[in-house]
């Protein structure tokens, strides 16, 4: 299925799932809107678009700041009037370290992009949905497989994950009258710089350290491709995708 003039915002582009998700989008003919917190690549990933004849809009945007995600909604209102897909794919983590060892710092810098940063994004798409023509749009939010497991120390990555679970709901509801769908996206062991630890080995709940199974990335963005081409009238609600043998389905 190929989207024409369908209007995407891809959170945290310039890197890993985001620029793996962006890349197939508009090669599916998306108009893509590229955030990030660096404009350097997501200028770089817009030449590259423009090269293959692609339309994409670079626009550097910290999330957790409600000013920023504002002034990019806006620019996106101006220039293409409409959003029809948002991907909620922005995150960061915090030091693996003990609970009472993590600083309240650390704590809300995760808890402001991972959560907050969802929020303000998610509050912006949904005003703007609900009142373009044609009305409604597509919420993906990305999840990840800590949204149903801790990993050892990742209580404030975690404590985010599971709150997207709610979030993703509550919208899932809210959007009805105004056919907006949202679903989540929770992903295991895609392979990016993010992720690139796992081949050398993690802790694991027993205590010991494993070397753990990657999936290319690019079957991540094919997952979300599929999610955003659904029509309104059908929502992939939650979605799992992980690498087949990684230690999270049984006990390892």
């Amino acid at each position: 299925m190929t989207a024409i003039n369908k209007i995407a915002l891809v959170t945290g582009a310039g890197s890993g799932i985001g620029l793996a998700t962006a890349r197939r989008l508009l090669a599916h003919g998306y108009t893509v809107v590229l955030t990030g917190r660096r404009q350097a690549p997501l200028d770089a990933l817009a030449d590259e678009a423009r090269q293959r004849g692609e339309e994409a809009l670079a626009h550097a945007c910290d999330v957790s700041d409600a000013a920023s995600v504002a002034a990019l909604f806006e620019a996106i209102r101006e220039r293409y009037g409409r959003l029809d897909v948002l991907f909620n794919n922005a995150g960061r983590n915090a030091p693996p370290v003990e609970i009472d060892e993590l600083s309240v710092e650390d704590w809300r810098a995760v808890v402001d992009t991972n959560l907050t940063g969802v929020f303000l994004c998610t509050r912006a798409a949904f005003g703007l949905m609900k009142t373009q023509t044609p009305r409604g749009g597509r919420i993906i939010n990305n999840g990840s497989i800590s949204a149903h497991a801790p990993r050892p120390n990742s209580i404030a990555y975690t404590s985010t994950k599971h709150a997207i679970t709610g979030l993703t709901k509550s919208v899932s509801l809210d959007g009805r009258p105004y056919d907006i769908c949202c679903g989540q996206i929770d992903i295991g062991n895609a392979a990016t710089e993010m992720a690139a630890r796992m081949a050398r080995g993690v802790p694991q709940a027993n205590g010991e350290i494993a070397v753990e199974p990657l999936m290319d990335v690019e079957l991540v963005a094919d997952a979300v491709l599929h999610m955003a081409d659904l029509p309104l009238s059908a929502n992939v609600q939650f979605m799992t995708i992980m690498a087949s043998k990684m230690p999270f389905v049984g006990r390892g």
